[in-house]
């Protein structure tokens, strides 16, 4: 009996294996916020200026919306809502833009901030589903829809309060759907089973005010994955995600002034990066170094120049920065330090993406700003959306993926 428990274990364990092999993202995917794991960086050969001739696609939205398109093969997912407070989830092909199908939620308008929209999360994508988190101050809405448009699955996680409104993203882990609660309300973070949509474990948290930052995976060496998380109150946080438990956690912000974290975590090398601030104040990025203790140090703080809205892009030895005020920035990864810093004619609430020595940024008027990955700027070119945008883009199938308040658009790829 226990040779025969083993050996269904072993078989029950390879299975599993397989499973998550397969629903783990190709190279070539874009699967959540800012794609693999969050990095921005995508791989395709793109122009760095173009024209309104040159997109290989458009394709008109039904609604607005902030989120950014995830791709899994030649499947494109979005979603947009109006003003009324109707959702959609639209899949397009990655090819041609052509709409394959549409679901319609029907939810209640509630007040957020005039910068925000009912679909400002971006879903995460694995083989088998689009998961969508959506959210009113009455109901926190998790769902998992197949690649054909069917619900699979929903969980409710109770009511959602922030005064600016839903905009969580969340991200996969093997066979878990990772993502923040953390509100004015009641907060925990939370890992939810991806085939069932049941609750694995869940960690309560002292919010106070609403976050909006996506996690990272971070790998030590010779240790386990952790999930990395930011937030006002707690700082930077690592969440084992099999156990379910916290790891380790450093007060990197400032607990004493009214902060919110919505620029997600990164990694640079061995360090853990975040950020937090308030948009009229001080705002921090801190890179901190867990060591085989289960302890994290902090190695640099930087509080002069730094984004609020957009995330940081990790590249080589550089961090790039794109702030809301129009303003450029390159830091050197290991210490901080400014290397060089340039203000453009663009406001960006968007995060910067990177392909090959490119990286693009969206302005908040739909002018993409693309500069050289380097330690001198470098204005490489500009190319217009032709409308205003808040969506970081997407890279996948040797193409970027750009969204505005009315379209989706493609560039690049051979035809």
């Amino acid at each position: 009996m226990l040779v025969r428990s083993c050996v269904i274990g072993m078989i029950g364990l390879g299975w599993l294996s397989l499973v998550l092999a397969q629903d783990a993202p190709r190279p070539d995917e874009w699967a959540r916020f800012r794609g693999p794991n969050g990095t921005g960086i995508g791989t395709a050969d793109l122009p760095a200026s173009w024209a309104d001739k040159d997109y290989r696609w458009k394709a008109k939205l039904p609604g607005l919306g902030n989120s950014s398109p995830v791709l899994w093969g030649e499947r494109l997912f979005v979603t947009a809502g109006d003003k009324a407070g109707a959702r959609y989830l639209l899949c397009h092909h990655a090819d041609d833009g052509r709409l394959l199908w549409r679901r319609d939620f029907d939810s209640p308008k509630y007040k957020m901030h005039k910068r925000n929209t009912v679909a400002t999360a971006t879903p995460a994508v694995d083989a088998r589903h689009v998961y969508i988190p959506w959210a009113t101050p009455d109901k926190y809405v998790v769902m998992a829809v197949d690649h054909a448009g069917k619900t699979s699955w929903e969980v409710e996680l109770g009511p959602y309060k922030s005064q600016h409104g839903f905009g969580v993203s969340p991200i996969l882990f093997e066979d878990l759907l990772i993502l923040p609660n953390e509100q004015d309300g009641a907060s925990f973070l939370v890992a939810l089973e991806t085939g069932t949509g049941k609750i694995r474990w869940q960690i309560p948290r002292q919010s106070g005010n609403a976050t909006y930052s996506t996690p990272c995976l971070y790998q030590p060496k010779g240790r386990p994955p952790e999930i990395i998380f930011t937030n006002w109150q707690h700082g930077i946080t690592a969440v084992d995600p099999r156990a379910g438990k916290v790891t380790w956690e450093i007060s990197a912000f400032e607990p004493k002034l009214q902060e919110r974290a919505i620029a997600s975590p990164f990694i640079a090398g061995d360090l853990v990066l975040g950020t937090c601030g308030f948009v009229t104040a001080q705002k921090h990025m801190v890179a901190v170094r867990p060591d085989a203790d289960g302890k994290a140090k902090e190695v640099w703080r930087q509080e002069k120049v730094v984004s609020h809205l957009g995330t940081p892009l990790a590249k080589g030895p550089w961090i790039f920065l794109f702030s809301e005020r129009g303003v450029i920035s390159c830091l050197d990864a290991a210490n901080g330090k400014l290397i060089w810093q340039q203000r453009v004619d663009d406001t960006f609430s968007s995060s910067p993406v990177c392909a090959g020595d490119k990286i693009f940024c969206v302005s908040d008027d739909g002018e993409v700003v693309v500069i050289a990955a380097a330690d001198q700027f470098q204005l490489l070119g500009r190319g217009s959306l032709g409308e205003a945008s808040q969506s970081t883009p997407a890279i996948a199938r040797g193409r970027i993926y750009f969204r505005t308040q009315g379209q989706l658009l493609c560039l690049g790829g051979k035809s």
